[in-house]
């Protein structure tokens, strides 16, 4: 059981409305469009992210990420979700709370991926506007964390936008696209403006 942990995983896992989106839990029926968009912008995301496994767009491989997501979510773990346009329930997106700690840290850290036809266009940022108070509502953390390579401009916009502060910088801090990377450390806190 997970200290200070009171809330159950039925109350975490609802869609979340925001401002022209909306995020929800992935699901089985999610993996056509999920696999061409990130297929579709596999060029964009890539200097930005871990090492693609060869199957990573396949539905086994995505039957295994859904499989993941939900004992993480079962274990207070983490919470995956993707992010749709409104309007027309176009995938733009996705967004993960991951390495949550409860007891005395109560803290978690972010991931944010945009597909490329939808970068630039509000979408992340809006998502972000509406997770940010259900990390801190539902889920009842006191703190949010956040790494972005120093050379992606658009994700240090987007974590300032949305009220995290800069707290730091990481030397070799995540392996991404093979490399290991330094990173700018941001954080937000429950009581923080914004």
């Amino acid at each position: 059981m997970a200290f200070f942990r009171t809330v159950t995983v039925a109350e975490t896992t609802p869609a979340i409305a925001g401002s022209g989106v909306t995020l929800r839990a992935p699901q089985g029926s999610d993996h056509a469009e999920w696999a061409a968009l990130r297929e579709s912008s596999r060029a964009f995301l890539v200097p930005w992210e871990p090492t693609w496994p060869d199957d990573d767009l396949t539905r086994g491989a995505f039957r295994r990420r859904l499989k993941r997501y939900a004992e993480d979510a079962r274990s207070d773990l983490a919470y995956a979700f993707l992010i749709f346009r409104s309007d027309d329930n176009a995938l733009v997106g996705g967004l993960t709370l991951a390495n949550i700690r409860r007891g005395v840290a109560q803290a978690g850290s972010i991931g944010y991926w945009v597909g490329a036809p939808f970068a630039r266009n509000g979408y992340m940022t809006a998502a972000m506007r509406a997770f940010v108070p259900f990390c801190f509502g539902s889920l009842r953390l006191h703190r949010l964390e956040a790494a972005c390579i120093p050379a992606n401009s658009a994700s240090t916009r987007l974590l300032e936008k949305t009220g995290f502060q800069r707290e730091g910088y990481a030397r070799s801090y995540l392996c991404i696209n093979g490399i290991w990377q330094d990173h700018l450390l941001y954080a937000r806190l429950r009581d923080d403006a914004g």
